[in-house]
């Protein structure tokens, strides 16, 4: 399960760290190869994950242009969870420029990108910083993949001192490509409650104030046995909302639906949208938060660019009033924020997912 829970002083315990740097070559360390159940198989074909033109769901017109996206944005939103958007507003030079400052970090010497390592002590971890997967017991299957987290929300909380100083354009691209985002999701989150014909800024309002926000830069390398690892296991996004960007041409991401994983694929310059298990729960389970896993591929490398919203952490977690009635009773227990991310982080670990302990 991938997160997008609250950065900051959240830690947790491991018995080793996984080397970040993995080998393109040769056998594969065995703390990488997945269970034989849990292997790689051929894909049941493509998610029709539909396109969703922001500008037209967000100016309603006279030719009925926002009813029909609205409808598709329905349809993915109660089905498959995923969904893309395109005329967001980022132009394509901003996301070149985003990408290319994530592939530079990446392409940096060991010692560079150890320098923001998240390990403290060699014993505990937070959530900014650079690392590949933690070793939290023998057992444990890691994924082919390291990553770069930085809080980027609230504007007040944001640690620069975690912040790499190569490449020099990072910071400014992505706060600027942060802030560029930022408008999406409150785009997002109020054609949401107009679907669900809650107040227009319902969601808005539960995830702006103190919401945290994640900026997760990933980097998949190339993988002698795509059969055997996975870049990153199946998951589910804690929190509200994920906005990823993929570059062009790198398949890999798919989503499971009735027991089947789909390939996702993403078009240029799009963005895909999943919405995460906050969101499922205020909308009493209408929207689902969907299962997703990354593949790897032994030729191509894979780089992406997530930015993951979370919930005001003095919110109350639970199924909008106005959706719940005599016959629409409500399917998930309330929670409060701050105990949800104190808690889904070692349901994480446990390879659990924490809303399935809410279900009434």
């Amino acid at each position: 399960m991938h997160l997008s829970i609250p950065p900051g002083n959240m830690k947790g315990t491991m018995e080793g760290e996984a080397s970040p740097e993995l080998k393109l070559e040769g056998d594969i360390p065995a703390r990488y190869v997945m269970p034989q159940q849990d292997r790689p198989s051929a894909a049941a074909g493509v998610a029709p994950i539909p396109v969703i033109d922001l500008g037209r769901l967000s100016r309603p017109d006279a030719d009925g242009g926002a009813v029909e996206e609205e409808a598709k944005l329905r349809w993915a939103l109660e089905t498959w969870g995923f969904f893309m958007i395109t005329n967001h507003g980022i132009e394509a030079s901003l996301m070149d420029a985003m990408m290319n400052a994530s592939k530079e970090f990446f392409g940096q010497p060991t010692e560079e990108k150890q320098k923001y390592n998240n390990i403290i002590d060699g014993k505990r971890f937070r959530l900014e910083g650079y690392r590949s997967e933690l070793l939290q017991s023998e057992g444990q299957t890691l994924d082919w993949s390291c990553r770069l987290s930085l809080q980027v929300e609230p504007e007040g909380e944001r640690s620069f001192h975690l912040w790499p100083k190569y490449p020099k354009s990072l910071r400014d691209v992505l706060l600027q490509y942060a802030s560029r985002t930022k408008i999406i999701k409150d785009c997002i989150m109020r054609a949401l409650a107009n679907l669900l014909e809650l107040d227009e800024d319902y969601f808005i309002n539960r995830t702006t104030t103190r919401a945290r926000a994640l900026a997760r830069l990933g980097y998949y390398p190339p993988c002698p046995r795509p059969d055997l690892v996975l870049g990153f296991k199946p998951h589910y996004d804690g929190g509200a909302l994920s906005i990823l960007f993929i570059e062009e041409n790198a398949d890999g991401l798919q989503v499971l639906r009735n027991g089947k994983w789909y390939n996702v694929l993403a078009k240029p310059y799009t963005l895909l949208i999943n919405i995460a298990e906050c969101i499922e729960i205020m909308s009493n389970g209408i929207f689902k938060s969907p299962p997703h896993r990354v593949l790897t591929n032994a030729e191509k490398e894979r780089t992406s660019v997530a930015i993951f919203y979370g919930v005001d952490v003095e919110t109350v977690v639970e199924p909008a009033p106005g959706l719940l009635d005599e016959k629409r009773l409500a399917r998930f227990k309330k929670i409060k924020a701050e105990d949800y991310y104190g808690t889904v982080f070692e349901h994480f670990r446990q390879g659990k997912r924490l809303i399935d302990t809410l279900i009434i």
